[in-house]
């Protein structure tokens, strides 16, 4: 399942495509996205606008497999998700497109599990809102947080595995829930989503390991998961206001 949408239109952007033999319009205004469900493709397309800027979102079959599981109902026909291009305006969708763009602009600590929840959010606004069986209830069963027990073990867990490439799917399984149970259920907790809970984590533990002064910033941005020390110094002035070498400074 792919999904466009677009981040900065235009009133003079306009793509035309010809889906099962008649030809299409549609204005690429920002906010604007389009689904091109499995097995559906367009005969032809055509962009006319430079300025249009449109980022596309892949959901893995896998993803959809996972809802369905929650609502206990069969897998999802390829064709159930309304082809659309570009006429199609989703606010949640596109909010959930910038904050992928955020994190491929300037990664965190947590990136694939942001990820990993964004594709679990776009499939299943996608069922409920743009599919043809336009699901309306929630998943089963519903659960309004952790419990002690199991947000004791998703902690431990987190903490234990912090220098590690923790999945949001690791979380789920020490929880003894699916992922999309196990998600909602975190946030409703801690009141955050998993993948902001550990990064928080990974810089604060960057914070301690800057204070004992025994490694590099170097090696603390890769200790703390991030993919160089630029994104770490840029993820941790987002969050203190102040570079790594500046904190340090402070601490002397």
């Amino acid at each position: 399942m792919e999904v466009g949408i677009v981040v900065r239109g235009s009133e003079e952007g306009l793509v035309t495509y010809k889906f099962a033999g008649s030809w299409q319009h549609a204005r690429l205004t920002t906010g604007s996205i389009w689904l091109r469900p499995m097995g559906r493709k367009s005969d032809e397309a055509h962009i006319r606008s430079p300025k249009v800027q449109v980022i596309h979102l892949g959901i893995p079959n896998v993803v959809f497999a996972r809802l369905m599981d929650d609502y206990n109902l069969p897998a999802l026909p390829g064709h159930s998700i309304r082809h659309s291009c570009g006429g199609v305006q989703d606010e949640l969708i596109n909010q959930i497109g910038l904050s992928v763009l955020s994190e491929m602009m300037c990664p965190t600590a947590a990136g694939r599990m942001l990820v990993e929840t964004s594709s679990l959010l776009l499939a299943a606004r996608l069922v409920h809102t743009h599919s043809e069986i336009g699901l309306t209830r929630s998943p089963i069963p519903s659960r309004h947080g952790l419990d002690d027990v199991r947000l004791r073990r998703v902690l431990a867990y987190i903490e234990e595995h912090l220098a590690d490439d923790i999945a949001v799917a690791d979380l789920a399984n020490v929880a003894c829930l699916s992922i999309f149970h196990f998600t909602r259920a975190f946030a409703a907790t801690m009141g955050v989503p998993p993948h902001r809970y550990v990064s928080r984590r990974r810089l604060e533990s960057a914070k301690e390991m800057i204070a004992t002064g025994r490694a590099s910033l170097g090696e603390i941005a890769l200790d703390c998961r991030f993919s160089s020390q630029s994104s770490f110094t840029r993820a941790f002035r987002r969050a203190t206001g102040m570079t790594p070498a500046e904190y340090r400074r402070t601490l002397r």
